[in-house]
């Protein structure tokens, strides 16, 4: 906290500071005599009418009154990377992007409209990369359009916790009334420590997900569309760890190769083998492949609520670069709803 030169504590930061991230400290319980006090980090993204909101990393919003500020400073936008690859967010998001590419898209300025008949938020939602071309109520309501003519909710995209994020664009879809639905992290690491994690358990790497990989894969009943957009990215691999004769592979993964770029997805295993090292086994086996082809870095995602991916990949030496969160348009299509991430 910003500390005066009489040692006090001072409140730094006005409403101009709308958008920059910022350190407060506020006072937790008022009136009881004792004084408790919590500290929040994250971007202030509206300061009306003596109440601040700041939305953190992980896209949470927390309300405070201006009242029970006690402290508050401007702090840098993003803190420096203990370890792994130097990546900004708008990288990223054109990586990420292009591993999970939809059947459909149209651009609205520079947001991408996404769509793939339902198959997952990612490739049914906007990604928004910069100015609509619209002021923002004209430019949710073109999206509604579209995304209402294919029978599909509208969906936005949106990223939070990283230089260069859209806190408030998040914040400005909340008061429109448009409803968080799922918060998913991107997490990224350097390549050749995972390729070093190979010990030789078979696993088979091609370059299509044929219907044993897809019995493993865990959305069941793939459609021809789903299948478009698994196989669609710059180079694609799918690796697997066969089973017993006639029975799916008993762990699989996928892998796209974009520039110095590895990402992986769809690491899924037997529940009946967890815990024998079967995915770092095919995630080594692909980032091998990975590192054939140039590439020296890693990403993946990882929903909130996984705990057991998280630890496996922060073994692996991957860490949290942002969070990403989906939100629903506040009107209800009648079309087909989109599965989660």
């Amino acid at each position: 906290m910003e500390i005066s030169a009489t040692g006090r504590l001072e409140v730094r930061i006005t409403p101009a500071d709308v958008g920059k991230r910022v350190s407060v400290r506020r006072l937790a319980e008022a009136g009881t005599g004792v004084e408790k006090f919590t500290d929040t980090v994250g971007v202030l993204t509206s300061w009306d009418d003596g109440v601040l909101m700041i939305t953190r990393r992980d896209g949470s919003r927390v309300r405070i009154a201006q009242s029970a500020l006690v402290a508050g400073k401007v702090v840098p936008a993003a803190p420096a990377r203990r370890r792994g690859p130097a990546a900004t967010y708008e990288e990223l998001a054109h990586v990420t992007s292009r591993a999970w590419r939809p059947v459909e898209s149209e651009w609205l300025g520079e947001w991408e409209l996404r769509a793939a008949s339902g198959f997952t938020r990612r490739a049914n939602s906007v990604l928004p990369l910069g100015d609509p071309g619209l002021p923002l109520d004209a430019a949710l309501a073109a999206v509604r359009r579209w995304y209402g003519e294919r029978g599909l909710p509208a969906h936005v995209q949106t990223a939070t916790g990283a230089e260069g994020t859209q806190e408030l664009l998040a914040a400005e879809l909340e008061r429109r009334g448009w409803t968080r639905e799922a918060t998913a992290e991107v997490w990224i690491g350097a390549l050749a420590p995972v390729a070093d994690r190979s010990e030789g358990a078979g696993v088979v790497v091609t370059r299509e997900a044929d219907p044993s990989w897809l019995a493993r894969y865990h959305r069941k009943g793939v459609s021809d569309v789903a299948l478009k957009v698994l196989h669609a990215g710059p180079s694609v691999w799918f690796a697997a760890v066969p089973g017993a004769p006639g029975e799916p592979p008993v762990a699989i993964g996928r892998c796209v190769v974009d520039g110095r770029w590895a990402g992986f997805a769809a690491v899924e295993v037997d529940p009946g083998r967890r815990r024998e090292g079967l995915a770092t086994e095919v995630m080594a086996a692909l980032a091998g492949r990975a590192l054939r082809e140039g590439a020296s870095a890693a990403w993946l995602q990882v929903e909130d609520d996984n705990e057991g991916a998280r630890a496996l990949y922060t073994g692996l030496g991957f860490a949290r670069h942002h969070a990403y969160q989906h939100y629903r348009a506040p009107e209800e299509h009648s079309g087909q709803s989109s599965e989660r991430v």
